[in-house]
């Protein structure tokens, strides 16, 4: 009888080591957490309509367009805002005040939402845009945006933000903020800048508020 009770013993720690085992071997991983569309929109509502809009599309020309951007690229410039890798003062403020699930909520919020389109303004320049932005310059080898952002100006989400419509005065606006060293939170893009004058600038920056 002890004999029995001793390899009974046995196989059930065998079985309760085995089981231990297979589950220390294969760990269920958490799911990340769905973006709160409602939460992000009471955020965005809260913080950020006064200077983007209600839905994204900001009508003053010195503020970004944010609807239909990729929501990585926006998460990617809040926390970038609020570690101060991006130098914005009014930014850092906002982003300080967000947790990283705020930031997600917001951003694929405004990525649910509708881009306005935009226009070009300076017809005279538009067609040195277009060249630029379709196939660079090649004397300073400055590649075509078209290559990252896409020819219609979508981008590739995760990799390369949106820019179709967005307003020229901003697009100059951070093209000579890369150019001067004042926005240093992309490389490619600073060296890219610091290889295009203010006319090259001004070109693109209105093509791009043009695309569609």
């Amino acid at each position: 009888m002890k004999l029995i009770a001793h390899l009974l013993l046995a196989t059930s720690f065998a079985v309760f080591s085995a089981s231990s085992f297979a589950e220390g071997a294969k760990p269920e991983v958490a799911k990340a957490a769905k973006p709160d569309l409602v939460k992000g929109e009471a955020s965005y509502a809260a913080l950020c309509a006064s200077c983007h809009g209600a839905d994204g599309n900001a009508g003053s020309p010195a503020y970004p367009k944010l609807s239909q951007q990729h929501p990585e690229y926006l998460v990617k410039q809040l926390q970038e805002f609020k570690s101060d890798k991006r130098n914005n003062a009014v930014m850092k403020g906002f982003a300080s005040s967000l947790s990283d699930a705020d930031m997600k909520n917001i951003s694929y919020w405004l990525a649910s939402q509708k881009a306005k389109p935009g226009f070009a303004k300076e017809k005279a320049l538009v067609s040195l845009g277009e060249r630029i932005y379709r196939g660079g310059i090649a004397d300073r080898q400055v590649p075509a945006c078209a290559g990252c952002h896409s020819p219609n100006g979508a981008g590739i989400p995760s990799q390369y933000p949106r820019l179709s419509g967005q307003h020229a005065d901003y697009s100059i606006s951070q093209l000579v903020a890369f150019r001067d060293g004042v926005r240093n939170n992309n490389l490619q893009m600073s060296q890219i800048a610091a290889k295009m004058n203010d006319r090259e600038i001004k070109a693109v920056a209105d093509y791009i508020a043009g695309l569609r």
